[in-house]
């Protein structure tokens, strides 16, 4: 029979304790859905009496319906208190939430430094709150803090404040690697003697701070924890947490554990980009299973390989985990990275030659200071043009840019004059910088042909120096991720000219979502099936 185990979610709490994360109880509200749908046992909201966002996402959770528990975090009482008189404590019981998290001290060297108070008194805290919080009908979790740290300095108090929570009628406790800082084989070794002494559920809590948070994870699952407590992301304090767009497939499609179902499973990359977005965060184009790259392959020898069977260096199906293989096209690219992306695009592979040529043109181009491996949408109109695939239908004549200081700021107008169908069009728009007013001007242009350019909006923005000796005059790489709210694409353009640089992507930013448009039949006039591209 196949073991289960429970996946405890704390993006909500633990992981808005990153730098640089902050979000709102509508923005709560809606990862919690995401949470939700994606299968996890418990989502835990935050503290509902430390601040307003809270004490608002948990009013409003109540009518969200949830399969999850919604769980809401606190402490122990406080020191020669009573847990009637702990506001903490009451705020937890009136929060709607199914269960409560209680930290509590498990390390000797807490008690006396951070609570300033006697072992003993720490043991009745723990006690006391855990008892408190079932009798009031509530799951309890223990949320042992610093207990690794704490059992290496004094494992026999660190196993009397487990005891104390599992008499108490903690219904999981959860050893916590609050400092980040110990290593698989001793989470495995403590684990494993903690469940030889306590017969509770036991879970696991650790952080990043080696880069060991994951591996921490499975070993202390390996040992007989049967809680995993993560961030989607990890996201968290510090290094952040264990990140469970690794746990999750790594505990279900590695170690045979039983977490959520597979369908839900193909929806963890989806979940993790929305985290991201809601959050503002860029995923790491590298991140493990649910990253951007974490299917993408390069070399020739690579992609060659990959087209006669993805196992030769896929560790999984990408479908698994809703993620997808990509092939780049570099100056390291061959052959077979063309056929693979021409293929994609349904274009005729048939001519070697031609593959031949657009290798010879993208390295090219890359020496020139361009890179198609982050801008997809760049690479298939350059593709498509040289299989012959694209035509024109707006030409640009010329473009004008002034910039004037007001005693409100700096201001920017750009006029644009270009030709559709042999109609010319000129226009004028103000923007908060120049290449603001270019993208302004360029699609009220084109708006009255094709309405759908209204939908588009650029989302990123990076300029990146590409030979720092030559200072202001140096070569720059402008990359731009544009969106049309249900779609996302890359595009690139190189130049000594920041302006021009921003152009030429912004230009290829505009083709490539009216090759979309054209494809979907969105653009109410008539636009031919192959769109032009820019002329690098």
């Amino acid at each position: 029979m196949t073991t289960s185990i429970s996946i405890f979610d704390t993006t909500l709490r633990d992981g808005t304790q990153g730098e640089g994360i902050s979000l709102t109880a509508e923005d709560k509200l809606k990862i919690a859905l995401k949470l939700d749908a994606l299968g996890v046992h418990y989502i835990e909201g935050g503290n509902p009496g430390s601040n307003s966002k809270d004490i608002e996402f948990f009013r409003r959770a109540r009518e969200l319906n949830l399969q999850a528990k919604l769980t809401a975090f606190g402490s122990t009482r406080r020191k020669n208190s009573v847990c009637e008189q702990d506001a903490n404590l009451k705020h937890l019981i009136e929060s709607g939430a199914k269960a409560a998290t209680l930290v509590g001290k498990t390390w000797d060297f807490h008690v006396h430094t951070a609570l300033q108070t006697t072992l003993e008194e720490n043991l009745a805290m723990i006690y006391e709150s855990i008892a408190f919080v079932k009798r009031h009908g509530l799951e309890a979790i223990f949320d042992a803090e610093h207990f690794f740290d704490g059992y290496k300095a004094n494992p026999e108090y660190a196993i009397a404040a487990l005891t104390k929570a599992k008499e108490a009628g903690a219904d999981w406790i959860v050893l916590c690697d609050t400092n980040g800082g110990t290593l698989p084989t001793e989470i495995r070794e403590i684990v494993g003697r903690v469940t030889g002494v306590i017969q509770s559920p036991i879970g696991i809590h650790t952080h990043n701070d080696c880069e060991l948070a994951v591996a921490n994870a499975l070993a202390a699952v390996d040992a007989g924890a049967r809680q995993v407590q993560g961030t989607i992301n990890g996201y968290g304090e510090r290094c952040g947490n264990a990140n469970l767009c690794s746990i999750l497939p790594n505990l279900q499609l590695k170690m045979g554990y039983r977490c959520i179902s597979d369908e839900q499973l193909k929806s963890l990359t989806g979940v993790a980009r929305y985290v991201g977005e809601i959050a503002n965060v860029h995923l790491p184009v590298n991140q493990p299973y649910v990253g951007n790259a974490a299917f993408a392959h390069k070399g020739g020898i690579h992609v060659s390989a990959i087209l006669k069977d993805s196992k030769t260096y896929e560790h999984i199906s990408p479908e698994l985990v809703g993620n997808k293989q990509r092939v780049l096209v570099s100056e390291l690219a061959g052959q077979s990275n063309i056929v693979s992306k021409a293929q994609e695009m349904g274009l005729d592979v048939e001519s070697v030659s031609k593959s031949r040529e657009v290798i010879d043109r993208i390295k090219e181009l890359e020496h020139q200071g361009y890179q198609f491996e982050g801008a997809d949408a760049s690479l298939e109109l350059l593709l498509r043009n040289a299989f012959g695939e694209t035509e024109d239908v707006f030409t640009v004549e010329s473009f004008k840019i002034l910039c004037e200081k007001t005693a409100e700021g700096m201001l920017s107008e750009a006029i644009v004059r270009i030709k559709v169908g042999g109609e010319q069009v000129y226009t004028v728009a103000e923007g908060n910088g120049p290449v603001n007013a270019l993208d302004n001007a360029l699609r009220k242009a084109l708006v009255q042909f094709y309405p759908g350019i209204a939908n588009i909006h650029l989302t990123d923005y990076k300029v990146r120096v590409l030979d720092e000796k030559d200072a202001t005059a140096a070569k720059v790489r402008v990359l731009i991720e544009s969106s049309d709210f249900k779609d996302s694409w890359s595009t690139v353009g190189v130049s000594s000219n920041v302006i021009e640089a921003s152009w030429e992507a912004m230009l290829d930013s505009i083709r490539y979502a009216l090759l979309g448009m054209a494809r979907s039949e969105t653009v109410p006039n008539a636009v031919p099936e192959s769109l032009g591209l820019v002329n690098h």
